[in-house]
């Protein structure tokens, strides 16, 4: 089997598109694996299928980490996948909508950068004292459409992600499904630095979305730092995060940067 695919990144977080409006495509978890290994596949940190829509937008978003599970949401995916439905479709209008399992994404496009208005994040937790390969760690979270946890550092530089990032990821805490974990400097007002271990991906990667929404509310939360805040992500690139303080929470949260398509191939499986 021919599979066509478009590879595309944002902010160093890189995906495999794959366009499937006619449902005829059935891919399996190997399948997955195989497309997102460096060595034997394609190479990404996951895959992003276009799918028809269920409930009335315009398109459905399914997103499978490195390892072939799906998660809810991805955040700098939902950039690149905005990109490619717009690309595959030929659609001139410059806002749409697309179903998640983590709800309904709107996407408004801004030349080659990308707004995402995200779900409202949930189950907030701040301030718990975790032990982290035999030391205590304050640990905040919230699910910004998939669980991250966040750690507030004094120098992002010399946080072992590998290691420290796993023992989260894998903490009972958080069990069964786990989390994503993220390590989280202040730089200067509505400005912070960030490094994430994925779960799915199990390892350090150049940027996440989600992550980086979850990071900017909390930073928000310690510090009252006004919205928007800047995020500058391992890959180099700065992601601004926007959002309004509600009675419940947060409402209106926006992620805009970049999403760049790489090359268009086929591979055999």
């Amino acid at each position: 089997m021919q599979l066509s695919f478009t590879k595309m990144n944002g902010a160093g977080n890189d995906f495999v598109l794959l366009d499937n409006r006619d449902s005829a495509l059935r891919l399996e978890t190997p399948t997955i694996a195989l497309l997102c290994d460096r060595h034997r596949g394609v190479g990404a940190d996951g895959v992003l299928v276009v799918e028809p829509p269920a409930h009335g937008a315009d398109f459905r978003m399914r997103y499978y980490n490195a390892d072939g599970g799906e998660a809810e949401m991805c955040g700098n995916g939902a950039r690149c996948f905005a990109r490619f439905v717009k690309k595959i479709s030929g659609l001139g209008q410059e806002e749409i909508s697309f179903e998640t399992p983590a709800g309904l994404i709107g996407a408004r496009y801004h030349g080659d950068l990308v707004e995402i208005s995200m779900s409202d994040p949930q189950a907030h937790r701040r301030s718990e004292i975790l032990e982290i390969n035999g030391r205590p760690l304050e640990v905040h979270f919230l699910n910004t459409g998939v669980p991250h946890a966040v750690v507030f550092v004094d120098d992002i530089e010399t946080i072992a992600v590998g290691a420290d990032g796993s023992a989260l990821r894998h903490h009972p805490a958080f069990s069964p499904k786990g989390t994503n974990a993220n390590f989280v400097q202040a730089q200067s007002p509505s400005h912070i630095t960030i490094r994430t271990y994925e779960r799915g991906v199990e390892d350090e990667t150049l940027a996440c979305g989600t992550g980086v929404c979850a990071a900017a509310i909390l930073h928000h939360l310690r510090t009252g730092d006004p919205s928007p805040i800047s995020v500058l992500v391992r890959g180099g690139d700065t992601l601004r995060v926007g959002f309004e303080k509600a009675d419940a929470g947060f409402t209106s949260v926006t992620l805009t940067g970049p999403a760049d398509f790489v090359f268009d191939g086929s591979i055999s499986l």
